[in-house]
């Protein structure tokens, strides 16, 4: 991904130098297990960890990969340049390249999990705050983009949270689904080399053992992880197109904040733009289009192909990359995110009373109207509103055949607001305990 869209504790995961040293302490383990298990001279196996402090030298590796046209001979011929050629023979002894290339990359796709994960934890401690903040802030709810009942701004950050609280298992789930490793030889039988140094070395870095492999892992757990990620990125943009709604000139609910400085439009200065909000569901788009490729990795021919390589090796960095940034700039835009009460009072009044039409329909019908009368006796009036800009109580109040069923009284007590709040802390109990 380019730096514009990247942060550094991600990047380095995916760093050349950070796969060689995974790279090298998969082998330098290995060669440990075979030793315990008399495979190996012991001394050869001590040998290997002389390089443990080596800063391994990718443009040096990438020149003898030019003439070897493989990537593992490559880095084995420069591991050997530092331990010896004699004390390196039995380096990689049994192994396959996979062994080498899927372990590293599990444990590459783990790393970036923990990092998701915290990601995902700091965008919800952000997405609780606001909604506590207000709980009790009204604003007209919408379906189709249209007036539909009133609701409060503490509600969308509260379903907001239970998304990304799913999404939290969901990476969690993913984290330990990727969590395996294989060093099992060609073909996967152990042939070469006994299943015991496949434990020992999953258990130096933190994975298990696949269960049972082929040449390579299966890849159905790389299409787990990264649909897992391609979810977390809808729900992304599901908070993004919801705050870019509501920073519309005309409705004006919320912004993103616009700080000291900043220009909105090159030819425009009056324009404040959500640009980070749109620009999150830009980024979306980037991670969910790894996901396709991701399932179609899981069909490989007979005990392995590489027709999977190409494509993990850019999706690897480009989704966890960009996810990672997406993460951390929602969390800001939230934390940071300016909430206008007053308008959110002037939109719900834009057709004054409308959004209590349900509850002149329910009052109607239990007063003893057919429900298709009592619809028609409702939408009549509140089609006076939508046209005229009238207030919909006193268009009702107007009405003599809704007054034969409902008495001023009761028609007034319907426009009632807390009536569409009183359970908002059941709701609330019921997403944060």
């Amino acid at each position: 991904m380019i730096p514009r869209y990247s942060r550094p504790d991600m990047v380095k995961i995916w760093s050349p130098e950070t796969k060689f040293r995974i790279w090298y302490e998969i082998e330098a383990h290995a060669c440990d297990a075979m030793a315990d298990l008399g495979v190996i001279p012991r001394e050869n196996a001590e040998a290997v960890w002389k390089a443990k402090d080596v800063e391994f030298d990718v443009a040096r590796i990438d020149e003898i990969e030019a003439v070897t046209k493989h990537d593992v001979i490559a880095f084995l011929t420069h591991l050997a340049e530092h331990v010896g050629s004699d004390e390196a023979r039995f380096v990689h002894q049994g192994m396959t390249s996979s062994d080498v290339l899927d372990t590293c990359f599990n444990v590459q796709l783990v790393r970036a999990a923990d990092i998701l994960i915290t990601d995902v934890e700091g965008l919800l401690t952000a997405l609780k705050k606001r909604a506590m903040e207000h709980k009790d802030t009204l604003r007209v709810g919408r379906s189709h983009g249209i007036h539909a009942e009133p609701t409060t701004m503490g509600l969308t950050f509260a379903r907001f949270y239970a998304e990304m609280d799913r999404n939290l298992t969901r990476l969690r789930t993913a984290r330990d689904e990727i969590s395996t490793g294989a060093i099992s030889g060609a073909i996967g039988t152990f042939a070469n080399v006994d299943p015991a140094v496949e434990e020992h070395v999953c258990a130096k870095l933190g994975l298990n053992p696949e269960p049972i492999s082929t040449q390579v892992i299966p890849r159905d757990r790389h299409a787990a992880f990264f649909a897992a990620l391609g979810v977390v990125a809808s729900s992304i943009e599901n908070i993004a197109t919801e705050i870019r709604h509501m920073q519309r000139t005309e409705v004006l609910e919320g912004a993103e904040f616009f700080s000291m400085g900043q220009k909105g439009s090159s030819a425009m200065p009056h324009k404040k733009n959500p640009i980070l909000t749109e620009n999150l569901t830009g980024l979306a788009r980037v991670v969910r289009m790894a996901v396709v490729p991701a399932m179609e990795n899981v069909a490989l021919w007979h005990e392995r192909d590489i027709s999977h390589s190409s494509v993990e090796r850019n999706i690897g960095p480009d989704t966890t990359i960009t996810l990672d940034f997406a993460l951390a700039r929602l969390t800001s835009v939230i934390d940071k995110m300016l909430i206008f009460p007053d308008n959110m009072l002037d939109n719900m009044n834009k057709f004054p009373g409308l959004v209590m039409s349900q509850r002149v329909l329910l009052a109607l019908t239990q007063a003893g109207v057919s429900r298709e009368d009592a619809y028609a006796m409702v939408q009549r009036n509140a089609l006076k509103v939508w046209e005229h800009r009238t207030d919909f109580r006193e268009e009702l109040l107007a009405d003599e055949d809704v007054l034969k069923a409902l008495s001023v009284e009761e028609i007034n007590e319907k426009f009632d607001m807390g009536y569409h709040t009183k359970h908002v802390d059941t709701i609330f109990k019921r997403v944060f305990g």
